[in-house]
């Protein structure tokens, strides 16, 4: 693990004791010793930078800058100002997080233009005093680890709970914050309306403490959740596999980021649309039945379940790997006291390892909360005539294991977008001209006119028709309504983008024309 740098400033003379009592307290300590390394004057003399050049370096290049702050002010440059005034500086134009901690409570003593360095730095942040070594330790001590609480490395409270470091109310993004209230009004009748201002739906979810988002609010709304250094592990790896192994060079390896609910959304498409699947007849409709080798509902349910109670405290990523004859899924943690791996086969209550992330799941449909989707998933692989899916803990992780379908047949070559067109040779060339020519299914006209308005993501129109199924809306809608060149991708030559979005091409608009009223 990357230790947080540590650079201890001050003036020279005045404080060294005090800077090399402190750097052997931190790197001794239990605890901090396993966080923090510490960078004092005294470690790296200056060679071929003039030293007030190669200090002020060491403030850019810190994670920490800890500032001692006593009556001396130090020699002065050009400007008036002193190497520790000057580093105090940097560190704040840099970005850096900036600890204080000043000698005495009696200011007449102080160097007046040290005086004014305190009192600037109060006005900036909070500044600790301290009289004898033991007082600066202890407070030191106290500010580390409210800093490592804050970033994440130490829990005190349950992490979706906690706060996130550096977060501010502008991370949120105001759109997922309405997608989330249209889909949550729809699906559990909500009692927020659409135009609830993110501040308030965050307070009615528990995901702010005064004006700080926590960790859930950032990862289930956020801009960009993963641009916070310790949720940066909080993204899916997608991996698919000819064969049986893990084996490089991976054929098609997807890494995908953003908020809980678009890792689930874009993982789910991509294990659907490389398995295999078989299409029937059009005996008992005007739809043919698309029968994939491990049924969607067990694909999502297994994905929902591990972003949604992975430990986000490990470095560990969720890894997803589809092989040749089965899917595995990797999440970093274990199983809540008192569920066990023989329990998840039958009824058991639901511990959701994060209560306020699994929510907004659930008002969205995502999870029931009932501790029954990993019943349902050996129900869907028992209809499925598959063997039952299989969990065990290793090495940190909860690893899934669901089987494939033995294909009796050559497998259909399938698009990377997950849309997967019925394969034209399910279907004869009389068909699809006589569908073209009367009316095509009920399914895809209404899709069609969900596109007349303008072009849709799969999300968006799967939304506006109220479909709840994936797998479902792609077979029955999107499939069809490809094969019959009624509609048409937006960005075909890259199929698996998140800014894919469907629209009417010119035989689907001539067509809904025609077909109006």
């Amino acid at each position: 693990m990357k230790k947080y740098r540590i650079f201890i400033s001050s003036s020279q003379k005045e404080f060294a004791n005090e800077r090399r009592i402190l750097k052997e307290y931190i790197e001794s300590d239990h605890l901090l010793q396993k966080f923090f390394e510490v960078s004092i004057f005294e470690d790296h003399p200056a060679s071929d930078l003039r030293a007030d050049k190669a200090y002020i370096r060491k403030a850019s290049e810190c994670d920490i800058y800890l500032g001692l702050f006593g009556n001396e002010y130090g020699p002065e440059d050009a400007s008036g100002k002193s190497p520790t005034h000057n580093e105090f500086a940097q560190a704040g134009k840099s970005g850096k997080q900036r600890l204080i901690f000043v000698k005495g409570r009696d200011d007449s003593a102080r160097h007046k233009k040290m005086l004014s360095l305190v009192r600037d730095a109060g006005g900036q942040l909070i500044r600790r005093r301290f009289n004898t070594q033991p007082e600066l330790n202890s407070e030191v001590y106290a500010s580390l680890v409210n800093f490592l609480t804050e970033s994440g490395k130490i829990v005190t409270a349950p992490f979706d709970a906690s706060v996130c470091h550096k977060a501010k109310l502008k991370d949120i993004s105001k759109e997922n914050v309405r997608q989330f209230l249209s889909r949550a009004r729809s699906e559990r009748n909500y009692a927020l309306s659409e135009k609830t201002s993110a501040v308030d739906l965050l307070t009615h979810l528990d995901l702010i403490t005064g004006r700080k988002p926590n960790n859930a609010a950032i990862l289930l709304f956020g801009r960009n959740p993963q641009s916070f250094r310790h949720l940066k592990s909080s993204e899916v790896k997608c991996m698919h596999f000819h064969g049986p192994r893990k084996i490089k060079p991976i054929p098609s390896y997807q890494i995908y980021k953003g908020t809980v609910f678009n890792m689930v959304d874009q993982s789910v498409d991509f294990v659907m649309s490389k398995l295999n699947r078989s299409v029937g007849t059009r005996a008992l409709g005007p739809q043919a039945p698309v029968e994939y080798d491990i049924p969607q509902e067990v694909v999502s349910e297994g994905i929902v379940n591990s972003v949604a109670h992975r430990d986000y405290t490990s470095s560990a990523s969720v890894e997803i790997m589809l092989f040749a004859d089965r899917l595995e899924i990797w999440n970093p943690g274990t199983l809540p006291p008192p569920l066990t791996i023989k329990s998840l086969s039958r009824p058991h209550p639901s511990l959701p390892a994060n209560p306020l992330i699994a929510d907004p799941l659930f008002l969205t449909k995502y999870i029931e909360k009932a501790g029954s989707g990993t019943v349902d998933m050996f129900e869907n692989c028992r209809r499925a005539k598959l063997k039952p899916p299989q969990f065990r803990l290793e090495n940190g992780l909860f690893i899934l294991t669901v089987w494939r379908k033995k294909a009796s047949v050559k497998p259909e070559t399938q698009p990377e977008s997950g849309t997967s067109p019925v394969p034209a040779r399910h279907q004869s060339t009389g068909q699809v001209a006589g569908e073209v020519a009367g009316e095509v299914a009920g399914e895809v006209n209404r899709l069609l006119k969900i596109l007349a308005e303008g072009p849709k993501t799969r999300r968006e129109a799967q939304f506006l028709l109220k479909l709840k199924g994936q797998a479902n809306f792609r077979d029955r809608y999107i499939a069809p309504g490809l094969n019959l060149h009624l509609i048409e991708m937006t960005i075909p030559d890259k199929p698996n983008s998140r800014l894919q979005k469907y629209r009417l091409t010119k035989k689907g608009i001539a067509y809904l024309k025609g077909h109006r009223g």
